[in-house]
This record gives structure tokens, sequence and C-alpha cells, in this order.
């Protein structure tokens, strides 16, 4: 393992998480992971942020504001497409995603929520700020576009407390 600045991987983060390469990972008794796509790092209030945005009507929304820490692990291959596609499209409402589905819970070194096993970039939040969209100030394109059902997200801001790879 080997710790890195959260500056040396924006680039390669987010170009991976466009492509749907990334799990954001809450903890707790029943610990859920969920893919995402949209998702910004940066810095605000002297302090490296991962912003990510979860619907309300995802199983991790609530379980990530009630625990207040969660982790984002990130492929750097492109050879576990389908533990991404699975992520993405079941609720951890209805199944446990670790049990047999080929994604592994690792704990996390610095919060106590897992990273992803078979992931290998991670970065490690603890919960700064919530802010839930409302779309009366959106542009009117990006609302129609994407938020048809008016369905918007929650924005979670998170310290990076940790970031690391795996592979190294």
């Amino acid at each position: 393992m080997k710790h890195l600045n959260y500056l040396e991987v924006i680039s390669l983060a987010t170009e991976r998480m466009a492509k749907g390469q990334a799990l954001l990972t809450v903890g707790g008794a029943h610990p859920n992971t969920m893919t995402i796509a949209w998702g910004s790092i940066g810095y605000c209030w002297n302090m490296p942020v991962f912003t990510a945005y979860v619907r309300p009507q995802r199983h991790t929304h609530d379980i990530l504001r009630e625990q207040g820490r969660f982790t984002v692990s990130i492929a750097l291959t492109d050879d576990r497409k389908e533990i991404f596609r699975m992520a993405g499209t079941t609720s951890g409402r209805d199944m446990d995603k670790f049990d047999g589905h080929g994604i592994t819970a690792v704990p996390g070194q610095t919060v106590d929520a897992p990273v992803v096993g078979e992931c290998q970039l991670h970065f490690e939040c603890v919960l700064r700020e919530t802010t839930q969209m409302r779309g009366d100030a959106m542009d009117a394109d990006v609302r129609e576009r994407c938020y048809p059902q008016q369905d918007y997200h929650t924005i979670y801001m998170g310290e990076i407390v940790d970031c690391y790879r795996t592979d190294i």
C-alpha cells in the first residue's frame, strides 16, 4: 500500500469515475456500496474534499448521513465491470452486496467504513456538509435532462482524510 497526496490522483480518479468505475461505501452494522459516476475532488474550507451525489431514494443515502463516514474505491483496470454493474443496479435494501457478489469489504485505514478490495485507489472521508439540491436555481436544460422526475441529488461533501493505492 502507498499513501498518496490526493492532488496526485485527481485526474486519474475523475477519469475512472466518469467511466462508472467508482464505488461509494458506507459502514455500520450492514455496510453497503453503490456505483457512482458523479463526483468531484477539490479543496474547500482549507481541506481536501470529495463531493459525492446520491439520490434520496438510494439505500446508501440515509446510511451516509447517519454514519458520517464514507469511502470511495476506484478501479484502475477494466476487468471488474460486472461488480460496478451489480452495485449500480441492485439495492442494499434487497441484498448484501458483499455476500457472494464478487465485492470484498476491507477495513478502512482511517475511517470506520470499508474500502472495496477489488479496487486499487481509495479515498477515506469524513462527512463535513450535506446539501439537498432543489432544482429552482438549476439551469433548465440540466434540470430537464437529468431530473425529469425532480428526484434531485443530495450533495455529500467529505473531508479526504486518507488517500492510497493498494496495488503498489
